[in-house]
């Protein structure tokens, strides 16, 4: 029986071997536990190249999923429900339509989006551009229709969620237990409506088991180091990784033909 589990658990891993997805989830997770964000937007083009978009979206999706349970019993005190609430709601009710998207559009195409996706944030990140309108009801549901679609197609759904987020005044533990809250609430949708079309399978969801370990040891180090001085430094590199990430997926046809 030990010996027909280990062999399913590498043939999870027969096609990119295990050390490459493992070391990416490990820096994710560092880079989580210093920065405090980007490990899904590290993990999605280089996982989309590996597995597949459609596997490396229940993959990211089952990793961070662990993780935002880990973080949610606490954050949910936290959250300022008026402005989640209905956000979540509408994102989810977006993700059908993000979920056909994904079934349609060519799968190189998909990698391409993750990657332009994520060097635009990094862009708007490293410019100091900022959300400028009001916090409405209306407007929340407006950037959870937008990242309810991101996240069916690219797993990658946070960024308008964060520029919105961010540019209010909550202090910065009602900002991280709100984005906590959000993904915690979309993140088991997604996952349900990737089984229900058929899209994903239960490889992809164990494979997300499989590293996540890597991923909760790597956050652990990450705040370990995490130097509050030094803020402005992790959030650049942090920066820099994830533009190098998104550079790859955008140009790896040219520098990989």
């Amino acid at each position: 029986m030990l010996q027909s589990a280990f062999a399913y658990l590498t043939s999870l891993f027969a096609s990119t071997g295990f050390w490459l997805p493992a070391a990416v989830v490990l820096v994710a997770g560092l880079m989580r536990g210093f920065a405090g964000f980007g490990s899904a937007m590290l993990m999605a083009p280089i996982f989309a190249i590996l597995f597949g978009p459609t596997d490396m979206i229940a993959t990211v999706v089952a990793i961070e999923l662990a993780v935002s349970l880990q973080l949610f019993p606490q954050a949910r005190r936290e959250c300022d429900w008026r402005i989640i609430g209905p956000m979540s709601l509408v994102a989810c009710l977006a993700m059908p339509f993000g979920v056909w998207l994904l079934a349609s559009v060519d799968k190189g195409l998909i990698v391409k989006i993750v990657s332009a996706i994520i060097v635009l944030f990094v862009a708007v990140l490293a410019t100091g551009v900022r959300w400028k309108g009001e916090r409405s009801v209306v407007a929340g549901s407006a950037v959870g229709v937008i990242s309810g679609m991101m996240m069916s197609v690219t797993s990658v759904g946070g960024p308008p969620v964060l520029i919105y987020l961010l540019a209010g005044n909550d202090p910065p533990a009602r900002h991280r237990a709100n984005i906590i809250t959000y993904y915690m609430a979309t993140q088991i949708p997604l996952i349900a409506i990737l089984f229900w079309s058929g899209l994903a399978g239960w490889d992809s969801l164990a494979r997300g088991v499989v590293l996540l370990p890597l991923m909760l040891l790597g956050s652990w180090i990450g705040a370990k180091l995490f130097q509050p001085e030094n803020e402005r430094l992790y959030r650049n590199v942090a920066l820099l990784i994830l533009f190098c990430a998104g550079a790859f997926g955008l140009l790896r046809d040219y520098v990989m033909p």
